[in-house]
């Protein structure tokens, strides 16, 4: 070691051979130095945050949805057979995406579908051949005007006002629906627990939810198409109720028929689809009447 008083190496000993100092002393000091250097220091203990419960079991459940949603598009048929009722969640989650997704597009694509009633009454031999070519001309113009103005701050055209009082309406008539068809196979001897039928309508629901949600980004996009595949997924409601009553075996012979349970529940389907048009109708008169009395929109003509 070096000595501290003159510098020289030593190879060992207690003292200096160049000066005499004290090496001992010099080594116990640097020995505390060092070890006091390089003692760790203590880490401030602190809990690992956990993520929230509620955020944990949000991501659980929509990774269950998207997983199950996707395998009944896939496997419709096998997948509604094998749905049970843990898998109440997910269908009670489609059927909601169902009755929201109809006034979304509605919200959403409402002027493309007034333009496109106005140009199939323009298209009617009746009015078509009273027009002039500068009529024609006139009319769309209108309707890039149309286009281009966002009419729904002009009227007012509320979405939450509008979408969630139609969405929990046509909630209420699928409850209804699904009702009925639990009744009418309740009466044709089908042995399943309401959870469990549920379950497996709101699975093959599916199809026709993804038609629907697929109508809702064309909407969003402004292609005028949008409106076949909401046609489309309101209408094949209609094949749900034979494939669900179908999918169950009967526990006897004496209940009643199918065909006769698909038909008293296409009644109760009827029904309800007037009342939701009906309710849309009157939407569609506000909306009207809040044009016919709008100054602002009145000015664009």
């Amino acid at each position: 070691m070096n000595c501290s008083n003159c510098g020289h190496f030593n190879d060992g000993g207690k003292f200096c051979v160049k000066c005499g100092h004290k090496l001992q002393e010099e080594a116990a000091v640097s020995q505390a130095a060092a070890a006091s250097e390089y003692q760790p220091q203590p880490q401030p203990a602190y809990a690992p945050q956990q993520p929230n419960q509620r955020v944990r079991q949000a991501k659980k459940v929509s990774k269950s949805f998207f997983s199950y949603f996707a395998e009944g598009i896939k496997n419709p048929t096998a997948t509604a057979q094998a749905a049970g009722e843990s898998q109440f969640v997910n269908a009670l989650i489609t059927v909601i995406l169902y009755a929201l997704s109809i006034p979304i597009i509605l919200y959403v694509g409402w002027k493309l579908l007034l333009i496109q009633f106005v140009r199939s009454m323009f298209k009617l031999p009746i009015i078509s051949e009273e027009l002039a070519p500068s009529d024609m001309e006139d009319f769309n113009t209108g309707v890039d005007l149309i286009k281009a103005t966002d009419i729904n701050s002009i009227i007012h055209f509320n979405f939450t006002d509008f979408v969630f009082k139609q969405g929990i309406f046509i909630f209420i008539g699928l409850a209804v629906i699904i009702g009925a068809t639990y009744v009418a196979a309740k009466f044709g001897k089908v042995d399943v627990s309401f959870k469990e039928f549920f379950s497996r309508f709101g699975t093959f629901m599916i199809i026709p939810t993804a038609l629907l949600l697929i109508g809702l980004v064309l909407a969003f996009l402004h292609v005028e198409y949008f409106s076949y595949f909401m046609n489309f997924g309101l209408l094949s409601i209609f094949l749900v109720v034979p494939f669900i009553i179908a999918s169950f075996k009967q526990s006897g012979t004496s209940g009643l028929d199918r065909i006769y349970s698909t038909l008293i529940v296409y009644v109760v389907i009827t029904i309800v689809l007037t009342f939701i048009a009906n309710g849309l109708g009157e939407e569609a008169k506000t909306i009207i009447t809040r044009m016919g009395n709008s100054s602002e929109l009145n000015d664009l003509f």
